[in-house]
């Protein structure tokens, strides 16, 4: 039994939809275009960080590193109290087992699949996107290490080949009205 079906079995009704994947992935993008066309509010965890925080997410890994950086992203989720959201977090949220667990006891988490050389293109600012990587990482090291992560927590994973933002969120859109009807308006 996967993460996501164990969660499933044990929940009660989700109200949310959770988006995970790698940056560049078009969490956020995608995230507000299906907000607004599922009738339901936008937060994107990376700026909640932001916010708290005073500063960018790479600010953040700079100045106080990656353990102190994915504890406050932890924290931030066990904290996050959402209910009717589309949820887009941040690209490591998977390496926290009690965040995700948090995440999918009231919402159905949507891997965004993207391949590597299009994530590659897509990011160009690495070095100021506050990406969570060990020293001496690379990004492609990266994508293989959290895949599996992705996969193990999704409750569907949609890929985004070569769709647009828009094209992303009707194929969700789609998805949700089918598998989730409750959360459509």
């Amino acid at each position: 039994m996967t993460f996501a079906q164990a969660n499933r079995s044990t929940s009660q009704t989700k109200t949310n939809l959770v988006l995970i994947g790698m940056p560049g992935a078009g969490k956020s993008t995608v995230g507000v275009i299906l907000a607004k066309r599922l009738g339901m509010q936008f937060i994107d965890t990376d700026l909640i960080i932001q916010s708290r925080h005073k500063c960018r997410l790479q600010e953040i890994i700079d100045r106080r590193g990656l353990i102190f950086f994915r504890r406050i992203e932890e924290q931030m989720l066990l904290e996050l109290r959402a209910e009717h959201c589309v949820i887009a977090t941040g690209g490591s949220v998977i390496y926290s087992q009690a965040g995700m667990t948090q995440l999918g006891r009231n919402g159905h988490c949507i891997y965004l699949q993207v391949s590597y050389a299009r994530l590659k293109r897509r990011i160009a600012d690495m070095g100021q996107r506050g990406l969570v990587m060990e020293k001496g990482q690379d990004f492609q090291q990266l994508v293989a290490e959290r895949t599996p992560l992705y996969r193990q927590y999704a409750d569907l994973t949609i890929d985004c080949g070569n769709l647009s933002a828009e094209q992303v969120a009707t194929t969700i859109e789609n998805e949700v009205r089918q598998r989730w009807p409750e959360l459509s308006i």
